[in-house]
């Protein structure tokens, strides 16, 4: 025990000072906004240790299949494409992502609508035979619904909704044991770096991000307070942006964020500004180059104490729990932020929960009804060196924020899109929808009309009924 002992005080000795040294780096790089491309340097190591890997997983798996005579040979994929999907291809920043989107099966199938038109254009020319009067009166086949049939077999197999509410799958793996192949155990080699990967992770990379949290929240809170004691004003404008951005740039090196910002003169200046949402640090990402305010519900607690630090310093927007629900309350509060100038540009993100990254879900209205600068932001995290999306339902913050820590690193795209207005004939869900398809399309999601709420709430009765009165209209022949 005396040796053990011996040994640990011998370590510390000599790694106290390189610690420190690095920790004071650390902090002197956030606050000048510079980086050594160090973080860079160590996802392109990470990149190619995940193709060594990937290219041992095929030549053990081809060995496998070689030596085992009993196992059956795998039935070979067909080349044609299901025609109840589509499969989309994207290469937004040279990632490419297979998303299968079922096909919209709301309402009368092509060829039911091209025996109406083609019927009523022989109808209005006079043209009118006794088989088609009796087609005319009713059109409907027993095979008409079977495309219903068949979309509802699909939404039991895999539906759009659910699959955007879990972690999204990787093309090769990244040496985490987070997934259902214990690849980790294949070969030898492979459990070798998967073993030193996890001794740097666990041992080494964890305990410096948990100091760096730590120092990280520490120095926003004092930060903040002695920007609350200047007077309102220009000056201490300035200093808040200055100072939020170097907080919140050391606070991202916790989970060694790699971010690439595109189109900066787009950045918002006023007005609002909505993203789509995968993870609470969406926030921390955009606001490592922007100062931002904030909207939500008031909390107690460890995130009560960060509000009311980041509230002294520049104006958010908190309320209370009664106050959530009011959509009248929230958009005065909306429109007396935006209406001044000179506050910093509010951060909104209408989806309401996290999404899983591949994916884009309804906007709520109420951003887009109060009038002003609608600034669009699209992010894209890049899922192989840690997995952003937070899944609230499975997992409590303490356990997600333990796996932002023990993930090799936080890689995204941001991309700062053209500033957009709302049409003086456009209603306020047209004109989120027009945003949330610019998002989409910028970032490389699918643009999906479902609401996120569905994660914690049953479908809507309007829904079923329109769904009802579609299939009746397809009954009488309509």
């Amino acid at each position: 025990m005396a040796l053990i002992m011996s040994v640990v005080s011998l370590s510390i000795s000599i790694l106290y000072t390189p610690f420190l040294l690095l920790v004071l780096c650390v902090i002197f790089l956030a606050s000048i906004g510079k980086s050594l491309g160090v973080r860079r340097l160590y996802v392109n190591i990470l990149l190619k240790l995940f193709e060594y890997g990937r290219q041992h997983i095929e030549v053990a798996k081809k060995v496998q299949r070689n030596d085992s005579s009993d196992e059956e040979e795998e039935p070979p994929i067909p080349d044609d494409k299901p025609p109840s999907a589509i499969i989309k291809e994207n290469g937004i920043n040279g990632t490419k992502m297979s998303v299968i989107e079922r096909q919209e099966i709301l309402g009368p199938s092509p060829e039911l609508n091209y025996k109406r038109s083609s019927s009523q254009e022989r109808i209005q020319n006079g043209h009118r035979t006794d088989q088609e009067k009796n087609e005319v009166n009713l059109e409907f086949h027993l095979s008409h619904c079977l495309d219903l049939v068949k979309a509802g077999v699909e939404s039991i197999i895999e539906d759009q909704v659910t699959s955007v509410f879990e972690a999204e799958e990787l093309r090769s793996w990244n040496l985490l044991t987070r997934t259902n192949k214990q690849y980790e155990f294949l070969t030898w080699r492979l459990t070798i770096i998967w073993a030193m990967g996890f001794l740097v992770r666990y041992m080494f990379l964890l305990p410096l991000r948990v100091l760096i949290f730590v120092i990280g929240v520490w120095l926003l809170i004092v930060s903040t307070a002695c920007i609350g004691t200047l007077p309102d004003g220009p000056f201490k404008q300035r200093v808040n942006y200055v100072v939020s951005i170097m907080c919140f740039n050391f606070l991202s090196r916790c989970i060694s964020v790699v971010i690439t910002y595109h189109d900066a003169q787009n950045k918002p200046r006023s007005g609002i500004c909505v993203a789509n949402h995968t993870s609470p640090i969406d926030a921390l990402v955009l606001m490592c180059d922007n100062c931002y305010s904030l909207i939500g519900q008031r909390h107690g607690g460890f995130l009560g104490l960060l509000q009311r630090a980041l509230a002294r310093a520049s104006p958010h927007i908190w309320f209370e729990r009664s106050e959530v629900k009011d959509r009248h309350a929230v958009a005065k509060r909306l429109k007396e932020h935006i209406s001044v100038p000179d506050n910093p540009p509010i951060l909104i993100f209408p989806e309401g929960t996290c999404i899983n990254n591949t994916s884009v879900m309804q906007f709520k209205k109420g951003s887009f009804e109060v009038g002003g600068i609608i600034y669009p932001v699209a992010i894209k995290y890049d899922p192989r060196f840690g997995d952003a999306f937070w899944n609230s339902s499975r997992y409590g913050m303490l356990h997600y924020l333990l796996n932002m820590m023990t993930s090799w690193a936080i890689v995204c795209d941001i991309w700062y899109l053209p500033p957009m207005y709302r049409e003086p004939h456009e209603s306020a869900v047209d004109f989120a929808n027009r945003v949330k398809s610019v998002i989409a399309r910028r970032g490389g999601l699918v643009d999906l009309m479902w609401d996120g709420q569905l994660k914690r709430m049953k479908p809507k009765k309007e829904w079923r009924e329109l769904q009802q009165e579609e299939f009746s209209k397809r009954l009488k022949g309509e």
